[in-house]
């Protein structure tokens, strides 16, 4: 029974490596569009915007004083570095349990 827990847990791991790889490329693309002030109009551009702000919006907001300050927006660096960690923390424990119970 533990095996079958095990595998479900495998998949959801891949799963979840696949959402957070594709949101790190989506914000890498919306960060280097934005050096050259796109089209707002673009469906890409547009696509780009609705697939990521829910993500940035709030760390913007949490680093609108620091914004304020150096005029750089921080919010895909720091998104760069939430999806790292999950991907380094939160799988890797997930795939430690999953092969603990496989044994």
């Amino acid at each position: 029974m533990l095996v079958v827990l095990a595998y479900i847990i495998d998949g959801l791991v891949a799963v979840f490596s696949i959402i957070l790889t594709i949101l790190y490329w989506l914000i890498l693309i919306r960060a280097l569009i934005s050096w050259v002030n796109p089209d707002p109009y673009n469906p890409i551009v547009q696509f780009l915007r609705r697939s990521t702000d829910p993500i940035l919006e709030p760390i913007s907001k949490f680093l609108m004083p620091l914004t304020y300050k150096i005029h750089v927006d921080l919010s895909p660096l720091v998104a760069f570095f939430i999806i790292i960690f999950l991907q380094k923390s939160l799988i890797g424990t997930l795939l430690y349990l999953s092969f603990r119970l496989k044994q």
